[in-house]
């Protein structure tokens, strides 16, 4: 089916999914591009099956962004600073810092000096990146029944060109690591959000 079509292709196009959702898309040059690229004759199906799901992602979008401003609402923000990431194919205990297990590597987030010193001697180091800051964001229980909320805050740093080193999102708990120097600028955005 052509909707079908146009669909997984606008899916895997996430740029211009979110020009749809802001309703910002020429309908026409976008069908001649999709149509160009599927090799699909039927112009106007594309075109109709293109507005049908500009339509749903305003709907859907509007809703994601209401639920997770809800969400917001409720929230507390922390910043903790001097926070270093190891990334390891090497098993160690830390003293003081976490430790996640992906796969074939250990991700350390360390805030402590000698943790730093004794992590960075091991063997099998894949990466070291220190001068970062973990934004935490503590809120209410329903965040975990709420789809959407991550790739909302995720799209609203990356909208400021705000890189996010790593992230964790665990019952209550939303981590963001970024650099040091974008640190405040996460806080105050994601701050002014909250007030709207």
């Amino acid at each position: 089916m052509i909707s079908d079509l146009v669909r997984l292709y606008l899916k895997n196009k996430p740029y211009t999914v979110e020009a749809l959702e802001n309703g910002i898309v020429n309908y026409s040059a976008l069908a001649r591009i999709v149509q160009q690229e599927l090799g699909i004759k039927n112009y106007h199906a594309i075109k109709a099956a293109i507005r049908r799901y500009a339509e749903e992602l305003s709907k859907n979008e509007v809703s994601i962004e209401k639920s997770a401003l809800s969400i917001l609402e409720y929230s507390k923000i922390n910043i903790q600073s001097g926070i270093s990431i190891v990334i390891s194919t090497t098993d160690a205990e830390p003293n003081k810092s976490g430790k996640i297990k992906l796969n074939d590597y250990y991700i350390y987030l360390v805030q402590d000096d000698l943790d730093l010193k004794r992590l960075k001697k091991m063997k099998g180091i894949i990466k070291v990146q220190e001068n970062a800051s973990a934004v935490i964001i503590h809120s209410e229980e329903r965040l975990e029944s709420l789809p959407g909320f991550v790739a909302f805050i995720a799209s609203l740093l990356a909208e400021q060109n705000i890189n996010i080193i790593e992230f964790i999102s665990c019952y209550t708990e939303t981590l963001l690591v970024v650099n040091s120097s974008d640190a405040l600028k996460s806080h105050e955005l994601l701050i002014g959000i909250m007030k709207k």
